[in-house]
């Protein structure tokens, strides 16, 4: 099948990889002249375990393709898959203008390209001859329809919009989309959904289930999904404070609580709460969509506000521990990212702790395996950019770790402790046993540890 993928983003290249890799003739259009030409020449714009070997393999075998203009594009393929940025407005709700922006364009170049009698439109797929838009950007519910109005407003033959949400996580969202645990297809035409489901099929040959329905539940779907992961995330961070306060330990209470199979084990870890482009982004629009409708999403404005306060909450702990005056006193920070593996910096939490400890004259020391260019770009030389963890930590007065990447999970001691002035932990994510660290010589704050 022929396939035009609109976006390069996380998503846009993710899923534009991942379908030449399956065999479909894939172009990728963006309006980044920079960032098509660094694609052309074999330069991957993202960090994201596995994406290399496919983005390699696609390119070079020709089925994958990058190009800034949208009349090529839509000589390419019928077939539009929209991976377009949705970033929150002034009232948190999710701003659709470059989804339909991009719809526009490409609805004039098809309604120009119909009216060329020398032209050959391609054709996508034996399921539709139409054209097909398909939604995979995270958006508010009624998106679908504004979609479908864009392109009846420049296009005057017949088409189709569907809804496709994605669900990847940076860090495993290549094997989430190869091997998805779910395909949610939101489609008014049933031609459209075929298409849709034939395309799919090859990822879901495990037993992964092909939902249809129509596109305003397939687009609450994903708010639904990611608002719910977020509220447990805050829930469990709640509970951490109450521990904190009552002298509990947060890891014996998660261990009672998770062997409850109503409840389960996932997204039940506290620690320095969520971040990156989608938890907080569509936590908020969806609170925005139940303003406008005249509702209230209380948990969900709930869980954003317990997230905000918990990025910061070790750093009273740390400057109570640096002392009365902090000024010119460092710290080594270990992970900038919002998560392990991504270079992904939006809304993580370390920005929030590094901005803190800077305002109070902290010097801050910090590593990450993949994030330091893109927080250096927005840091400048404010911080000190370690060559490796232990760099970070060579005359700090205390270690904060702030992303859990398997590199830090077992680091050498005797050495931190050589070169922290003090012998000092901050765990941001529980990664280390409180009572191991105490028998090897440091003080140690975990996030509702005993």
């Amino acid at each position: 099948m022929r396939l035009t993928i609109v976006g390069t983003g996380y998503v846009g290249l993710v899923a534009g990889t991942c379908f030449a890799e399956s065999g479909h003739d894939v172009l990728c259009l963006d309006i980044d002249q920079a960032k098509i030409e660094r694609l052309k020449k074999g330069e991957l714009t993202i960090y994201e375990p596995g994406l290399l070997d496919l983005f390699q393999r696609g390119t070079r075998e020709g089925r994958l393709n990058f190009s800034t203009s949208c009349a090529e594009a839509v000589r390419h393929a019928r077939v539009f898959f929209l991976c377009l940025p949705t970033p929150p407005a002034e009232d948190g709700s999710a701003d659709v203008k470059y989804v339909l922006g991009a719809v526009a364009g490409l609805a004039r170049e098809l309604a120009r390209l119909d009216a060329d009698p020398n032209a050959s439109p391609a054709k996508s797929s034996h399921q539709l001859r139409v054209p097909l838009f398909v939604c995979k950007s995270t958006v508010p519910v009624g998106t679908s329809a504004k979609v479908r109005a864009a392109v009846a407003a420049a296009y005057p033959g017949p088409f189709a919009v569907a809804s496709n949400p994605e669900f990847l996580k940076e860090g495993a969202a290549v094997e989430d989309f190869l091997k998805p645990d779910r395909v949610v297809i939101g489609a008014d035409e049933p031609a459209a959904a075929k298409t849709l489901e034939a395309l799919y099929e090859p990822f879901c040959r495990s037993g992964a289930p092909i939902l249809q329905m129509d596109p305003a539940s397939a687009e609450l779907t994903k708010y639904a999904a990611n608002c719910f992961l977020a509220a447990k995330i805050s829930f469990m961070n709640e509970i951490a404070r109450l521990c904190e306060a009552t002298g509990a330990d947060v890891e014996l209470v998660r261990r009672g609580i998770t062997a409850d199979a109503r409840i389960g084990k996932a997204f039940l870890f506290p620690g320095l709460g969520y971040g990156g482009s989608c938890f907080p982004k569509d936590t908020r629009a969806l609170a925005a969509t139940a303003r406008a409708l005249g509702l209230r999403a209380s948990i969900v404005e709930a869980a954003e506000a317990v997230n905000d306060a918990q990025k910061t909450i070790l750093v009273p702990k740390i400057l109570k521990h640096l002392g009365p005056s902090p000024k010119g006193r460092a710290v080594g920070l270990w992970g900038l990212a919002f998560k392990p593996r991504t270079d992904d910096i939006r809304e993580a939490p370390a920005l929030a702790i590094v901005e803190r400890l800077l305002d109070a004259g902290v010097k801050v020391r910090a590593f990450d395996p993949e994030a330091m260019a893109n927080v250096r770009a927005l840091f400048g030389e404010r911080i000190h950019y370690a060559k490796n963890p232990y760099d970070a930590l060579d005359g700090a007065e205390a270690l904060v770790l702030v992303t859990e990447w398997n590199e830090f999970r077992s680091p050498d001691w005797e050495r931190v402790k050589q070169l922290l002035k003090r012998p000092a932990v901050f765990d941001g994510r529980n990664l280390f046993d409180p009572a191991e660290m105490k028998e090897l010589g440091f003080e140690y704050w975990g996030i509702g540890r005993k």
